[in-house]
């Protein structure tokens, strides 16, 4: 089963008009419904999260947000019951008031709540249902929060990014790669594989032209095997050229397919400094 195509983002001219009013990074959007103390009833909302800042826009195509959320001091996060099929709502509870948020479906009830929890909590929450590349997200967007505050930090308030490039960050987190993608050769991604298999068996690598890629695995049935699966890019697509070809909505819904096809013998390779985030993805597979 395929993971649900993500939300699609708005054109690059509406996305450059939005960093020009923010610096903040661009971790996480798509639809809300949200009903602030203010609101009588739900409001529709294009929502992106930026850094720890929700801005609301009334529809994709807007440039200019019409209200804004800091969840930075976010007390908890709390489940409601919901008697609509599929339907999340969920409630954030900062100190100067109680905000209702409400998605149209399961899957992006998930994702908001991982996301926001990750940059509010510094740290990535076990008990949200995401399919291992959507964890992956997580993760680097952790350590980019994590890098984000160090840097602001030292940074003098009064002066507030105000010589750095508008899309520095942004670009960054526009279109994330995997964790396991690695800008190596065939024989280099072999070599890791086979010099590091507890780090895992798959890694995303370019392919021999600059628009598509290839992934390496290394499987081990009775003697340690290499293979390679060219992932041609198809517009906004990705096909994996395989005897039935499959396409797929983005690199991380790549990573997912073989994933979740060899019901999780297949891991992305992922260097880490961090034994318990490599025992996280192990317990998260199998």
């Amino acid at each position: 089963m395929m993971a649900k195509k993500p939300p699609k983002p708005a054109p690059r001219r509406i996305f450059q008009e939005r960093s020009k009013i923010t610096a903040l990074p661009l971790y996480f959007e798509g639809f809300l419904l949200v009903k602030r103390s203010e609101y009588q009833e739900y409001k529709h909302y294009w929502t992106e999260l930026r850094g720890t800042t929700l801005f609301f826009y009334t529809d994709k195509k807007s440039t200019t947000y019409v209200d804004k959320l800091d969840i930075i001091d976010l007390t908890c996060l709390t489940d409601q019951n919901s008697t609509e099929k599929n339907c999340v709502k969920f409630t954030l509870v900062l100190p100067k008031e109680d905000v209702q948020l409400k998605t149209e479906n399961t899957e992006s009830g998930e994702e908001w709540r991982g996301f926001i929890l990750t940059v509010t909590e510094l740290s990535v929450p076990l008990h949200v249902s995401l399919l291992p590349g959507q964890v992956i997200r997580l993760h680097e967007v952790l350590e980019k929060e994590k890098k984000r505050r160090i840097e602001t930090e030292r940074t003098p308030s009064s002066s507030p990014e105000k010589g750095k490039q508008p899309f520095e960050d942004y670009e960054d987190v526009l279109n994330p790669m995997p964790a396991c993608f690695y800008s190596v050769s065939r024989k280099e991604a072999t070599e890791m594989l086979e010099k590091n298999p507890s780090m895992g068996n798959m890694i995303l690598r370019p392919g021999s032209d600059s628009r598509n890629y290839s992934i390496t695995i290394r499987q081990e049935i009775d003697l340690p095997r290499i293979k390679h699966y060219k992932i041609t890019s198809v517009g906004e697509n990705y096909t994996i050229e395989l005897e039935k070809p499959v396409t797929l909505p983005n690199l991380f819904s790549v990573i997912d397919y073989f994933v979740k096809e060899t019901r999780g013998n297949l891991r992305p390779f992922i260097y880490s400094t961090d034994e318990t985030l490599g025992m996280f993805f192990t317990s998260l597979l199998y």
